[in-house]
């Protein structure tokens, strides 16, 4: 397992390869005046990829690293409109053992767990990152309990009651609006703590309104008994994911860091708690673009964790707009 001692050396080595091999991503570095990749000493002076991009175009990494495993194409959700963004993943063997690693280190083996993914609004679509892996991770449990689930709550509350008295180590992993619906409709007697671990992995999707992030993990808590609940932070432009234990704080796995830049000047990084954009190093993505500027806002801690505050709002990014015209 990779342990990040390198990493500094390893994003310059990544950054190089990418500059050279990814024409929109050098051309974006370019129009940022960075004509060579070797006038960048350290990753405060890497370019960041504004996330839009995989919905403009194909990115990819066209070199010469060998690829052992089958492609795979994966989309983000969208609304009516709305064009989804796409990843061309080379090697889809890269993805799993990044999501795999990511998740022992977290939470441990996955065969020590019943695995129940509530995600309707991604089993309803082709393309999800997020089915995959939590298609991956059931079958890593070997347990006919663990599975998906739609719109049955009733009989995902019967297991779950079921589980809870066998004391069963649970992981729900579900997408926000569903974990809510469920809420509105049951509660489990609790506290369940010692053996449920309940985790959401994102907003309402146009299905509910939209609240804070802390009045829905109330709602939450109070449904299943528990005393936190847990999230993920991942998208379809990443092969990694950061995951919260509790209280908005994430944390990454060491081939992942966040830096947190000005909203209005790429280049220009935060100290330690000021609020700026999320960029996201992900050396998982070595043959799309492991530098991606998300459109999220957030502020890095002391110790590496960091928190998602937003989303941001049409400000406009010097450079990307040149390069999507």
């Amino acid at each position: 397992m990779y342990d990040g001692s390198s990493f500094a050396e390893d994003c310059l080595s990544v950054f190089r390869y990418q500059y050279a091999n990814c024409a929109e991503y050098r051309e974006y570095s370019r129009l940022l005046g960075v004509e060579s990749p070797d006038t960048v000493t350290g990753i405060d002076g890497i370019p960041f990829l504004p996330v839009r991009f995989f919905k403009q175009y194909k990115i990819v990494s066209e070199g010469c690293r060998k690829i052992s495993g089958d492609p795979v194409v994966f989309s983000s959700s969208s609304t009516t409109g709305q064009i989804p963004s796409r990843h061309y993943v080379l090697d889809r063997t890269v993805y799993e053992r990044s999501f795999l690693d990511c998740f022992r280190m977290f939470y441990g083996q996955p065969d020590t767990y019943v695995i129940l993914a509530l995600l309707p609004s991604y089993l309803e679509r082709e393309g999800s990152s997020l089915v995959y892996m939590a298609e991956r991770l059931i079958r890593e449990t070997s347990d006919p309990l663990s599975g998906f689930y739609l719109y049955d709550y009733g009989r995902l509350y019967s297991l779950l009651q079921d589980l809870g008295r066998q004391g069963r180590k649970t992981l729900l992993l579900g997408v926000a609006f569903a974990l809510m619906d469920f809420a509105d409709k049951y509660s489990l007697p609790g506290p369940n703590d010692s053996w449920l671990t309940v985790m959401e992995t994102g907003g309402m999707k146009g299905r509910r309104e939209e609240i804070s992030r802390d009045a829905m993990h109330g709602k939450l808590r109070k449904g299943f008994s528990v005393s936190s609940i847990h999230s993920e932070y991942g998208m379809c432009e990443l092969l990694s994911q950061a995951y919260s234990a509790g209280n908005g704080i994430f944390r990454t796995p060491p081939w992942m860091k966040i830096i947190v830049r000005d909203i209005h000047d790429p280049l220009v990084s935060l100290p330690e708690g000021k609020q700026g954009i999320i960029d996201i190093v992900d050396l998982a993505n070595i043959n799309s673009c492991s530098f991606i500027e998300t459109e999220d806002i957030g502020r890095l801690l002391p110790d590496g964790s960091f928190t998602v505050d937003g989303r941001l709002s049409g400000a406009e990014r010097r450079g990307c707009n040149m390069l999507i015209e």
